[in-house]
């Protein structure tokens, strides 16, 4: 049997049957020694040839060896003969049908245990009122031995089911949390993935696209200059390495803000890298609201995969970023002034490449702080992204 929690139980009651076995074997042996009669002999080999009977079953029936069940039947049999020979021999036997009671529940079922319960308890009767007369005791005793019977027998079993039940629970149980760890495992490494992505495509992609515009203006601006062609090599190099960006995944550490935060990242972002590319980009951002600095991270990234955005696609001159922190939510804001464009088309349309990438990748990190992404563009008037997010402020 599996080790339960209610195996210490079971393990009692079966060694408490043994012992009440082996009990009533020994009070019919000195009730043969000390009342010796002409069956006295027969009563004592018969009971030895009973315990054995008995002893080898228990042996035989322990989970190690697991007997099969036609072998247990007709080791039931055999003490069952054997107990009602040993009775037509001497009264006393009538007490070792107790422990039979519960090896018949056992061996035989609820139904056919019950019906074997109540024909030995009919036997037990019968032989009590031929060896010593018809009494009330020869009658209630064996009636209320085999009521005990049946509850401490059928209890047993409700028991064991129980017990079989938690079994088949907890190992369900630990199967369901192992499948939910491997699935919460899969779901962290694909979180991570789309992160590194997002972190490539706002930072290293974006840094290279600006490197190769930078370096292709500068070839373009006077092509007969000494040393142009490290420039045309520069450029190259650039855009192999951006293209490389765009296919790997690494792990990137996200830059430390500056100790003017949020506010202060992006005003040094719009006035040196943004303007060089031809960018007004005007920053609404209190340096006293003290964010979370994953919170502030994220916003950061946001706003340079918008403004990227917004330079390569938009043709804009001037772009807003603003935020906004109230009570009930936060909402940072990028505004443009450029051509815009429809975005239920650029959703449906969305292959994965590059160009359509950083609204997804946005949107994806908008999700997992909780918060909502709203994109109010069309074509000709310019684009408003807008980031709405709970509260969260640190003291």
């Amino acid at each position: 049997m599996t080790a339960t929690p209610l195996t210490p139980v079971f393990v009692g009651l079966r060694a408490g049957l043994h012992a009440l076995f082996v009990a009533l074997i020994v009070l019919v042996v000195a009730r043969a020694l000390l009342a010796p009669t002409d069956n006295s002999g027969a009563v004592i080999v018969l009971s030895l040839i009973l315990a054995a009977t008995y002893g080898i079953g228990a042996f035989l029936a322990r989970p190690a060896r697991r007997a099969g069940r036609t072998w247990r039947l007709v080791w039931l049999a055999a003490l069952t003969i054997e107990w009602a020979v040993l009775l037509w021999l001497i009264p006393e036997a009538a007490y070792l049908v107790f422990p039979l009671f519960f090896l018949y529940l056992h061996l035989l079922g609820r139904w056919w245990g019950s019906v074997a319960i109540l024909i030995s308890t009919l036997v037990a009767i019968t032989a009590l009122g031929i060896h010593d007369g018809w009494t009330v005791g020869g009658v209630v005793g064996p009636l209320v031995g085999a009521g005990v019977a049946l509850l401490i027998g059928l209890g047993y079993q409700a028991l064991a089911r129980e017990a079989a039940q938690r079994e088949r629970l907890m190992s369900e149980l630990l199967e369901t949390r192992g499948q939910l760890a491997a699935t919460e495992h899969e779901s962290g490494v694909l979180a991570e993935r789309a992160r590194l992505a997002r972190e490539i495509h706002d930072t290293l992609a974006q840094g290279l696209s600006s490197i190769q515009m930078l370096l292709y203006a500068a070839e373009r601006a006077d092509p007969d200059r000494p040393g142009v062609e490290h420039i045309r090599l520069a450029r190259e190099t650039a855009a192999a390495n951006l293209a490389d960006a765009r296919r790997f995944i690494q792990e990137l550490t996200p830059p430390e803000l500056d100790d003017h935060g949020l506010g202060g990242a992006l005003r040094r972002l719009a006035e040196s890298q943004w303007s060089a590319q031809g960018l007004d980009v005007s920053v609404r951002v209190s340096d006293t609201v003290a964010l979370p600095m994953h919170l502030q991270t994220a916003l950061l990234r946001i706003a340079q995969g918008a403004i990227a955005n917004v330079i390569q696609h938009a043709h804009a001159t001037t772009a807003a970023i603003s935020l906004e922190v109230d009570h009930d939510e936060l909402r940072f804001t990028i505004v443009d002034d450029g051509t815009g464009f429809d975005p239920l088309a650029a959703t449906a349309s969305r292959t994965g490449k590059s160009d359509s990438f950083g609204l997804q990748a946005t949107r994806e990190r908008v999700q997992q702080l909780g918060g909502t992404l709203t994109v109010d563009s069309a074509p000709g008037r310019g684009t408003a992204l807008a980031v709405t997010l709970d509260p969260v402020v640190e003291p």
